[in-house]
């Protein structure tokens, strides 16, 4: 099983025949083996359900040569061949354990984050001061270069700004969000051209590669946030969208208190 395959692995009478009763080799049937068509799944399948075959015959693993899996043209044994396996186990492990470390070192920063923006919510005392603290929230602690909040006529008497616009509710810009409302979650990736344009103007599309949306209110009634990014997976569509919905969720209830 360790060199060259042989035609006569099952000869009864041969040197290295399984059946041959000696001391190196089992006295024991080998049931699931025909002997007249052995071949090496039968092998590989009796092995597996006879576990206990090389503690039976130790001196076999001392002599089994494997190839070595670095790639050299020497051999190895099956225990050094072992060892390198549960070596790459342990790296796949330990790699697999430091990307779960890294997450949650992620998601503790952005719970940080959102408890600051609550805080700087909390702390205004007018929809001017909300709208100011929202822009300031997502410029210093969430390092968003661009975003935008959409109002939906509730502000009527608010200056637009590079950050706020206030819309009419029936404007077909804004309905073109429809999807987005009627799912109730936030959502990443991409804006088509005329959606973009409109939350961050013409000749925005080098500025704008991804964007997280975030509806605000029960089916997007107040409005929506939105979050862009020059870099197109920085806001993906596989990405969790629980801490939007969070920031969503208290912007929500900051517009609408008092």
């Amino acid at each position: 099983m360790g060199g060259p395959r042989r035609n006569d692995l099952a000869d009864r009478t041969g040197r290295n025949g399984i059946h041959r009763r000696s001391q190196s080799m089992t006295t024991r049937p080998l049931r699931g083996l025909d002997s007249t068509t052995l071949n090496e799944a039968e092998v590989a399948a009796w092995l597996e359900t006879t576990p206990d075959f090389f503690d039976r015959h130790p001196q076999l693993l001392a002599r089994l040569r494997l190839t070595d899996p670095r790639g050299s043209a020497q051999t190895v044994s099956l225990v050094e061949r072992q060892a390198e396996l549960l070596r790459d186990r342990n790296r796949e492990l330990s790699r697999k354990l430091d990307e779960f470390v890294a997450v949650a070192r992620d998601n503790d920063a952005l719970h940080l984050k959102v408890l600051a923006l609550a805080r700087r919510l909390a702390a205004a005392r007018s929809r001017a001061a909300v709208v100011a603290a929202i822009e300031a929230a997502l410029r210093e602690d969430f390092g968003v270069g661009q975003s935008v909040l959409v109002l939906a006529g509730m502000d009527e008497t608010a200056v637009d700004s590079r950050f706020l616009r206030s819309v009419r509710p029936e404007m077909p810009e804004l309905r073109s969000f429809e999807t987005l409302f009627n799912g109730g979650r936030p959502r990443c990736g991409q804006l088509r051209d005329s959606q973009r344009e409109f939350l961050f103007g013409p000749g925005s599309a080098e500025e704008v590669g991804s964007v997280a949306l975030v509806p605000l209110g029960a089916q997007g009634q107040l409005g929506l946030l939105a979050c862009a990014s020059p870099d197109a997976d920085r806001f993906n569509p596989t990405m969790s969208t629980d801490f939007l919905a969070r920031i969503g969720e208290l912007i929500t209830a900051a517009l609408t208190a008092g």
